[in-house]
């Protein structure tokens, strides 16, 4: 299974800076191109149809996604994006439950699993994010966490394939923060992700590492076992420090 490089550019390039981004992207891979990886992005919705459309223009292999989409399909909420909706701008992805979703706006598991439910009614491939706070680490409940987590979204992705959704692991004290969890704290997590999916019969997919993923420890983490790929966030606002990410896990 190749390697999954996955930009998460959060509140960050508006559609100016986007195009300037897609344009540096495609110079970089044009000059040294990365066939060992699966490259993603995740732009704000500003901004999505701005990088669907210059990576369809100029045959970038980049596939990109939504950050968040609401349950519904369409309605009176002011503000929020439609899983259809993102799919008619271009995306194929979305993410799901990202740690600041749920921690910064309070989102519950129920509301997660709705919205992965939504993304596949909309044809779109959810990433699934979890992950635990410091906290819950030291408490000594990461497994309980991260079980909690996932065997919520389990009963909407029991019909979809592996290749039709993804996991990211992102422990919540290492976003952002300049910390990263070692190779040993992701293969354990990564390894009790799976073990809960055997146990519930689903496939594995593919599972990525989220955490404060830079040019410097990608290649360490990407060699770590039963790690497909890195969700990156700040590293992923610069072309070049997202190639060289991406140039690590084609070498793994």
């Amino acid at each position: 299974m190749r390697p999954l490089v996955a930009g998460n550019w959060k509140m960050h390039h508006g559609p100016d800076a986007a195009r300037a981004f897609c344009d540096a992207l495609a110079a970089g891979l044009a000059e040294t191109p990365i066939p060992g990886a699966d490259l993603m992005l995740f732009p704000p919705a500003v901004s999505l149809e701005v990088v669907a459309r210059c990576v369809a223009s100029v045959g970038l292999p980049v596939q990109v996604g939504a950050q968040r989409v609401h349950p519904a399909p369409s309605g009176a909420f002011t503000g929020e994006l439609a899983a259809e909706m993102a799919t008619e701008a271009g995306a194929t992805w979305s993410l799901a439950g990202h740690s600041e979703r749920r921690h910064l706006f309070g989102e519950s598991d129920e509301e997660i699993a709705e919205q992965v439910a939504a993304c596949l009614r909309a044809g779109l491939r959810p990433m699934v994010c979890v992950g635990e706070t410091l906290e819950e680490r030291r408490d000594g409940r990461l497994e309980t966490v991260l079980a909690r987590q996932l065997q919520a979204v389990l009963p909407a992705v029991s019909e979809t394939p592996p290749e039709g959704w993804a996991i990211a692991y992102e422990p919540v004290w290492a976003i952002g923060t300049g910390e990263t969890a070692s190779p040993n704290d992701a293969r354990e997590a990564h390894l009790f992700l799976r073990s809960v999916l055997a146990e519930a019969g689903t496939p594995a997919p593919r599972i990525l590492y989220g955490g404060s993923v830079k040019p410097g420890n990608a290649a360490e983490l990407l060699a770590t076992e039963a790690v497909d790929g890195v969700l990156v966030g700040g590293a992923s606002l610069d072309a070049a420090s997202f190639l060289a990410i991406a140039s690590a896990a084609a070498t793994e």
